[in-house]
């Protein structure tokens, strides 16, 4: 009797029909084609497969990202669909369901979101996820990875929230730093662009953390010009 062959024995050139017309189906039918096993791992991320991928319109990328268990691919939509397609509400809606899904770069997104706002309902929320991530140590973290997301695009196609000349998270009238941090984050910037050790070290010495939290915002909003 004749033996049947075992998928691991069919030919490459098999694997890769298969996998493009799974690609040409749906981006989350390759995503789950890619989980199966080790071949169809590998060939699941040939060049000729993933230019075959059919990308789903921006609305449904919020259920699809969360269907295929990759809530960083939604931080990272979420990204681009508020700074650079301009989309804010699909933007805002697949932000919070990242940082809802415990993603600690969507959770920092979301505060300086907040933050910029100034509304006193979101501006308690935001300065308290500021606080977790700030505590945990995860702000270096958390900006690398906002910023890796918005610097592969061209600086005049992110377009951050705009955040007022006189906006500061600071209203604490005795504060010694308050209205200053924007003044030290072009120093710190400026410094670093000169490779000298005072670029290093961010806010970390300012004891008020919402002058701290001020400065993250400097940062954040100036991605597109580092």
């Amino acid at each position: 009797m004749e033996r049947l062959s075992t998928a691991f024995e069919l030919p490459c050139d098999v694997w890769l029909v298969i996998a493009i017309k799974v690609a040409t189906n749906s981006i989350a039918d390759l995503c789950r084609f890619r989980m199966t096993c080790c071949v169809t791992r590998d060939v699941g991320d040939e060049d000729t497969v993933l230019r075959m991928v059919a990308i789903p319109p921006p609305h449904e990328m919020n259920w699809l990202c969360t269907e295929i268990g990759h809530p960083e691919l939604l931080f990272r939509e979420a990204l681009r669909e508020l700074y650079i397609r301009r989309n804010h509400a699909i933007g805002w809606e697949m932000l919070q369901n990242a940082a809802s899904n415990g993603v600690d770069a969507a959770k920092y997104a979301l505060s300086m979101e907040l933050l910029i706002r100034m509304d006193d309902s979101e501006d308690k929320k935001g300065l308290e996820l500021f606080r977790t991530l700030e505590a945990g140590d995860l702000l270096p973290a958390c900006y690398s990875s906002c910023f890796a997301v918005l610097i592969i695009s061209w600086p005049d196609e992110v377009h951050m929230l705009k955040k007022g000349e006189e906006h500061t998270v600071c209203d604490l009238t005795r504060c010694m730093t308050r209205g200053h941090m924007g003044l030290l984050y072009d120093y710190r910037r400026r410094a670093t662009e000169r490779g000298s050790v005072h670029g290093v070290g961010g806010a970390d010495h300012i004891r008020c953390i919402r002058c701290r939290v001020d400065y993250e915002v400097e940062r954040y909003v100036d991605i597109p010009r580092v």
